[in-house]
């Protein structure tokens, strides 16, 4: 029904590139209101580009090309000369419109560059504050997007940003094991004896769930400490955090599978998803 409404050109290139490479974010930003929507999926195209960098380069240093480009889009696009390509465009229309705050995109492309490096994080704090930086950055554009400006909508923005990013590295597990990969932190891999090697077969032993286990438990801490500020933060915010519907049912459904994070069905999306969250975006509530 939305993209029925979409002319701009460069618009459609984003909703292609979000529906392909981050779904769930793309059918948040569509239940957005009208005025925050095309800066969402601005928003959101610009955080899929810096993501995929590292997936898709081959050496560090193209890697660090690649980040170079985006910093210095941001700051042509802050001299109204932004490069001709559609992500830069419209991110450039999103900073016009809602005056954007420069440092939080400054900040998830430096984040991302520093995740070039390709190691498994030392500890949770590690992973959380990877997950500050890029998540609850990105969350805190989409509060100015909404016209928001409260102490208490930063604080849950904080938690959820962090909540995202860790429940993003266990759901990309599977991922990165078949790639012999592992970056699940190593403080609590060692604290129930799991090596890389074991995620790397897909193993299901119950070391391997423990660590699953901890982990996620960190990310549902993290939703806890949001939702504690919900009688406080005002409706308007609320759009924002739709992701949390996203993160409650992959806590969700790896619980009900013991924390296997190998088991098929985590790969699988579900289809009751676009009705959650059009329900939760009706309650506004998160």
């Amino acid at each position: 029904m939305w993209l029925l409404k979409l002319s701009c050109p460069t618009y459609l290139v984003l909703s292609l590139l979000l529906r392909s490479r981050d779904y769930d974010g793309f059918l948040s930003s569509l239940l957005l209101p009208e005025k925050a929507r095309r800066s969402s999926l601005a928003l959101r195209a610009f955080n899929v580009e810096l993501a995929q960098v590292k997936d898709s380069v081959s050496q560090k240093t193209i890697g660090l090309m690649r980040m170079q480009f985006w910093k210095t889009a941001i700051e042509e696009i802050y001299r109204d000369e932004p490069p001709n390509q559609p992500v830069s465009t419209e991110l450039w229309r999103a900073v016009r419109t809602h005056k954007l705050t420069k440092r939080w995109l400054l900040r998830i492309i430096t984040e991302r560059e520093k995740d070039l490096d390709d190691r498994a994080y030392r500890n949770l704090q590690e992973l959380e504050a990877y997950s500050e930086n890029t998540q609850s950055s990105l969350i805190y554009l989409l509060l100015e997007c909404l016209g928001v400006k409260n102490v208490q909508a930063d604080h849950a923005a904080s938690h959820i940003g962090k909540a995202q990013g860790i429940i993003t590295c266990l759901r990309a597990t599977p991922y990165h094991s078949s790639r012999r990969k592992v970056y699940l932190p190593m403080d609590i891999c060692m604290l129930h004896g799991a090596s890389q090697e074991d995620f790397i077969r897909g193993s299901r032993e119950q070391n391997i769930r423990d660590v699953v286990y901890d982990i996620a438990s960190q990310a549902h801490v993290h939703l806890q400490h949001a939702q504690s500020f919900s009688h406080n933060v005002p409706a308007a915010a609320t759009p924002a955090f739709l992701p949390t519907v996203v993160l409650e049912d992959y806590l969700h459904r790896v619980r009900r599978v013991d924390f296997d994070v190998f088991h098929k069905s985590l790969q699988n999306r579900n289809p009751l998803l676009p009705i959650q969250l059009y329900i939760r975006s009706w309650k506004k509530t998160y």
